[in-house]
């Protein structure tokens, strides 16, 4: 399985079978080297109803018929545009033929803007939790720091784990460190980060600082194999 990041909280997954996106924002993601017109998916996964996480879902959906999977007022919505969307909520998880999905809970907002400015409620926010074959893979979403990243830590084996470091939406970089000794992760990247100028960290410098050693900053198209 090989595990690639492309910018801002962009990871694709591709294993013997399928490719899996999480939160594909390509299109005005500055730091993204995917091409929202080509990229292939089999698959989607969605922390959240966030316009920088949902990106391109719709489009690339409709043009591979990907499965999307979402928190469920979510898949709700993007089932009305036609798209094949699966449900879940906080807690919650599913055996799909590509793996294992549970979600967690996230500590922040989840709403979508329209074209027009309005806002659609997504539903709760949530982190990911994949597991393929022996391996899980968490995708912390957009969280804030909160003492429940122990229990994810703790009741889970984590192999790679992707945490929010950029302050101002999500936790910084201190607050992530500590959610890195939490999650127990034998991998910690680093993700949400030099998007926009309010967001700009060193990602470099979280990954040196990881208490347990165990962390890695990947560069846009970069990726490890599990």
């Amino acid at each position: 399985m090989k595990i690639s990041y492309h910018g801002h909280s962009v990871v694709r997954i591709e294993t013997d079978d399928n490719t899996i996106l999480m939160d594909p924002f390509i299109t005005g993601n500055s730091l993204c080297d995917l091409d929202a017109k080509t990229v292939e998916a089999d698959v989607i996964l969605l922390t959240h109803g966030h316009n920088d996480h949902v990106g391109d879902t719709v489009e690339i959906a409709r043009r591979t018929g990907a499965q999307i999977v979402a928190i469920n007022e979510l898949a709700v919505y993007l089932s009305k545009k036609g798209l094949n969307a699966h449900g879940m909520n906080i807690g919650g998880a599913y055996d799909f033929n590509f793996g294992r999905v549970k979600f967690t809970r996230a500590y922040h907002s989840s709403s979508y803007e329209e074209a027009d400015g309005t806002f659609i409620y997504t539903g709760m926010p949530a982190g990911i939790l994949l597991t393929i074959g022996e391996k899980t893979i968490y995708h912390a979403g957009d969280t804030a720091l909160f003492s429940d990243l122990k229990l994810i830590g703790e009741m889970n084996t984590i192999d790679v784990a992707f945490l929010p470091i950029g302050d101002n939406f999500t936790m910084g970089p201190e607050e992530a460190l500590i959610a890195a000794d939490w999650i127990k992760a034998d991998t910690v990247i680093p993700v949400h980060y030099n998007t926009f100028p309010v967001i700009e960290q060193d990602g470099d410098e979280f990954a040196r600082n990881v208490r347990t050693g165990k962390g890695k900053e990947l560069l846009v198209g970069e990726s490890i194999v599990l």
